[in-house]
């Protein structure tokens, strides 16, 4: 039980950071920005996708080093890019090393999360491997909710955006320090599980529906991310909120309600898999619809970002034990596949999203977006969707 608590501590710890601060903080703190280096929505896209396409290239690396040097090495490397990413932003005086700083920042979330599959697998037992990686992938939700708070915290103190930036990287130098010491090996090294199975393995026909979801999942929520809280506040932020404190209330939202992604391996048990899957495609599809329809309302912000935090935290859990399920032999090279859909969605996605912003607006583009929610439905029709490996029925 020791080994279950500080492994899902540290997995928590890191991403928590890597998919919080650091790959959310651009949308977060979009308005300012955009003033401050006057940007364009298309650019802001293309600088977001940026941030994605680091992502990606962090999930190969990421996997590369797994597979010479064990989990430990690229869990560091990611914590410290978020560090160093983060910390680039915070003292950015020209675009370039805005740029950068982004996206460094992004790219840490492509090395932190997929390398504690592998530790899961290898060092815990199989009744308590989905509750630890529920923890793991829920900690981007406390890490959402506290980039919230902390831009809240500095918009009502009349403050720079500049200063949660700096607070970022000091976050993200704690988690590294912590995760130096968590992940230590006690008896040898963690090492990387060589898979028997070729990588074609992982092209099997059983796990399409898995890479089909993920590839919508990614683009919809890099969508929602880059642009959701520029969205309210450029259409003048919920009432009675000061000035440029509106997105820090959507990702406060976002974090809080998202928190329900510990819970997704019970609600699973109950459901089903297919039923929760089309459940969470709906969410989503009406998180976008009320970020496009009721930019300025209470409760249209609210339950838009509640929804999206669920989504995203339920989906990602998802993809983390479906992953493992279907290819239990090579667990982080299953998840690292499920999450390259995920980022090539999510390099596709804002790029393209903030030209069909700029050209019909923002509320057709994230109704546009919303439609491609609804249109994934019908890869999860109870036949096409397997947990266990084996022939595709």
């Amino acid at each position: 039980m020791a080994s279950f608590w500080k492994l899902s501590a540290a997995g928590f710890a890191a991403t928590a950071i890597t998919y919080g601060p650091a790959r959310m903080g651009f949308g977060l703190f979009l308005s300012e920005v955009r003033d401050d280096f006057a940007l364009s929505t298309g650019l802001a896209g293309v600088m977001s996708s940026l941030g994605f396409l680091g992502m990606l290239i962090g999930l190969v690396v990421a996997y590369a080093t797994l597979a010479r040097a064990g989990p430990r090495p690229p869990v560091l490397l990611g914590l410290g890019l978020a560090t160093l990413g983060t910390g680039l932003v915070a003292t950015a005086t020209s675009l370039p090393i805005l740029t950068l700083g982004v996206m460094l920042a992004m790219t840490s979330a492509g090395f932190a999360w997929t390398p504690f599959n592998n530790i899961v697998s290898r060092r815990l037992p199989d009744e308590t491997r989905p509750s630890a990686l529920a923890i793991i992938s829920t900690g981007t939700s406390l890490g959402i909710a506290a980039a919230g708070a902390t831009a809240l915290a500095v918009g009502l103190s009349g403050l720079p955006w500049r200063m949660a930036w700096g607070a970022f990287a000091a976050a993200s130098a704690v988690a590294l320090l912590a995760n130096i010491f968590a992940l230590r090996e006690p008896s040898g090294p963690l090492g990387a599980s060589t898979p028997i199975e070729p990588w074609g393995t992982l092209l099997h026909r059983s796990a399409m529906p898995l890479y089909a979801i993920a590839l919508s999942f990614g683009t919809t929520t890099a969508i929602y991310f880059s642009f959701a809280a520029d969205r309210i506040e450029q259409a003048g932020g919920v009432p009675g909120v000061p000035a440029g404190s509106s997105p820090a209330i959507l990702f406060l939202a976002y974090g809080i309600f998202g928190l329900l992604g510990l819970a997704t391996g019970r609600i699973k048990g109950v459901t089903g898999l297919s039923a929760l899957l089309r459940l969470l495609l709906v969410g989503s599809a009406l998180s976008l619809s009320l970020v496009a329809l009721m930019p300025t309302s209470w409760p249209g912000v609210v339950l838009s970002a509640g929804l999206q935090g669920i989504f995203v935290m339920m989906m990602s859990a998802i993809l983390a034990f479906w992953s493992e399920r279907l290819f239990p032999q090579m667990p982080a090279r299953s998840f690292t596949a499920a999450l390259i859909a995920v980022a090539i969605g999510s390099v596709l996605g804002p790029a393209v999203a903030g030209t069909l912003s700029d050209l019909r607006g923002p509320a057709f583009m994230f109704l546009t977006t919303a439609v491609l929610s609804i249109t994934t439905m019908p890869v999860i029709l109870p036949r096409f969707v397997q947990e266990r490996p084996g022939p595709a029925v």
